[in-house]
């Protein structure tokens, strides 16, 4: 069995070989035969890349289970057939593709060289592609794709991931992250094309092709043009007193923030010089994620004790999620949690919205959304102020889909939010933006400035008026499946067979879904029915 195995994987490494013209990878992988590096070689051939709603992502190497220049080409070829087969006029309308700033020196790959070899593929075949002439923030991806009227949308990102990560970001035509059965069906078109077309590699192909389009100055006009429109307190935004500290986390989000907040009339926010430039390295920071709270933010607490500053907000690489700190009275800072600063836009767009539309019949065309792992805050403000709450599968895939649903039925969709600091704060993107969330964000904090109050104040007001939301997510790291299995059989089996807890400290359960196993114990049967768009 071991030694058939060993022969499959010397197999895929020799096909590898015929097809990788990238020096560096294919002299790792030669390396690896050549030593009999039955580790290295299982690491790398074992098992492909799952293509899934996520799209792809790996860590930059070799081999067919990391992002590298073959794997984005065979990727792409199969994507690319996989939308001439699904939408008629392809070669008409084209795609748009965007990238980071992550690069691998050991493997040569970056995000720049995995998009222009995207680029080549589509254009190989005729079909047009508005590629990004430098770095983007992923939220102008999807939002190319609907204003553009395009066939569908890359953005090669690995996010908040680890520096050795890349990732090949898709969204459909409605702009929107794929969802199934779009995810199965490329996946199957991958493996059917996973030969390199004959100018796959001639990345020089698209260097002057008619089909190349850069819209990068265009869309950076019109983002920002629409991001306007949500900008409902200019007076304020021009005299506020605040001072507000932004970090990139070395990554692409520091001139589109500045931008935003240009679009709204304040003073731009003060950078953090260390973290402002993209770095593919993330010097000043073990995990590149604002999520991770106090660890990523200390260069912005020191920038913000120096200047004053009393609100940080912080991007992640890819600048589609915020984080949010506040100092307090004391002169310690507050970080926000994904549900807490979710409860503060929520109230705060609404509040906008109410504003500008006084007519109370109004309210019943609203909706907004959130994630089934997320605070249900939004579902009680809705109940109290008459619009519509639903609830989606995790991830800003199912939220994205289902708002451009009730789009397209002439509903207003005001605010969508998952829990891992995500927010859809403006419908022109199908998808969680970090840039117009910080500039939102910052609106808020400097309305709530001329009342007295801050955002710590203001979150203990939304509690009190529609009821207490607390949460407390956390993680930890487990890579042996036993030990995880044993985990959530205990959890399903805590106060007897097929029984979940019923206390979680001193506090009643009184809800468990799983829908890992199907069980919800708030259905008259305890089986759980479908969310939107399962």
């Amino acid at each position: 069995m071991a030694e058939r195995e060993h022969t499959g994987l010397y197999q895929t490494a020799e096909e590898w070989l015929t097809w990788d013209k990238n020096p560096k990878t294919s002299e790792l992988v030669k390396q690896m035969v050549s030593e009999k590096n039955k580790e290295e070689l299982k690491k790398c051939f074992g098992a492909r890349m799952e293509f899934g709603t996520a799209g792809l992502r790996a860590a930059m190497g070799p081999g067919v289970s990391q992002m590298n220049d073959l794997t984005i080409i065979q990727t792409t070829q199969g994507f690319c057939r996989y939308l001439e087969k699904n939408i008629g006029n392809l070669k008409e309308r084209g795609v748009v593709i965007g990238y980071d700033a992550r690069a691998h020196p050991t493997s040569a790959g970056s995000s720049k060289r995995f998009a222009k070899l995207a680029a080549t593929a589509f254009i190989s075949q005729g079909v047009p592609v508005y590629l990004f002439s430098s770095i983007t923030p992923t939220p102008f991806v999807p939002y190319a794709v609907i204003h553009l009227n395009l066939c569908a949308g890359i953005m090669v990102t690995a996010s908040h991931n680890p520096k050795q990560d890349n990732g090949y970001k898709v969204y459909w035509e409605n702009g929107a992250q794929i969802i199934p059965p779009h995810d199965t069906g490329i996946a199957q078109s991958i493996e059917e094309n996973l030969e390199p077309w004959p100018q796959a590699w001639d990345d020089s192909l698209i260097d002057g092709s008619s089909l190349l389009k850069d819209p990068l100055q265009s869309i950076n006009e019109d983002y920002f043009s629409d991001l306007q429109k949500h900008c409902f307190h200019r007076d304020i935004n021009k005299s506020t007193k605040l001072k507000f500290v932004h970090t990139s986390v070395h990554g692409v989000g520091h001139v589109s923030v500045q931008s935003a907040f240009q679009a709204f009339g304040f003073n731009p926010p003060l950078a953090v010089p260390e973290q402002k430039d993209p770095d593919p390295e993330f010097p000043t920071v073990k995990y590149p994620n604002p999520e991770e709270g106090k660890g990523v933010l200390k260069l912005s607490f020191a920038l913000a004790k120096k200047e004053g500053a009393q609100i940080i907000l912080a991007n992640d690489p890819d600048a589609d999620r915020l984080a949010v700190a506040e100092r307090q009275e004391s002169g310690e800072w507050k970080v926000f949690s994904g549900n807490e600063l979710g409860s503060l836009l929520g109230w705060w767009i609404f509040t906008c919205w109410k504003e500008q539309n006084p007519d109370p019949s109004a309210v019943k065309n609203v909706y907004m959304l959130a994630s089934t792992v997320s605070s249900k805050i939004l579902r009680a403000i809705a109940l109290h102020e008459g619009f519509h709450f639903e609830e989606t599968l995790t991830g800003f895939k199912w939220m994205g889909n289902r708002a451009k649903e009730l789009i397209d039925q002439g509903k207003t969709v005001l605010f969508a939010f998952e829990e891992a600091i995500g927010y859809m704060c403006c419908p022109f993107v199908l998808d969680k933006d970090g840039v117009s969330a910080a500039v939102i964000a910052a609106e808020m904090a400097s309305y709530l400035a001329t009342k007295n109050l801050t955002l710590s104040q203001q979150l203990n007001a939304i509690f009190k008026k529609y009821g207490y939301h607390i949460s407390r997510n956390s993680y930890f790291l487990c890579y042996d499946q036993t030990t995880i299995k044993n985990l959530f059989d205990n959890l399903r089996n805590y106060d007897g067979d097929s029984c979940y807890p019923k206390l979680c400290g001193k506090f009643q359960v009184t809800g468990v879904r799983d829908l890992t196993t199907g069980f919800d114990n708030n259905q008259p049967d305890n089986k759980a029915v479908s969310l939107k768009l399962l």
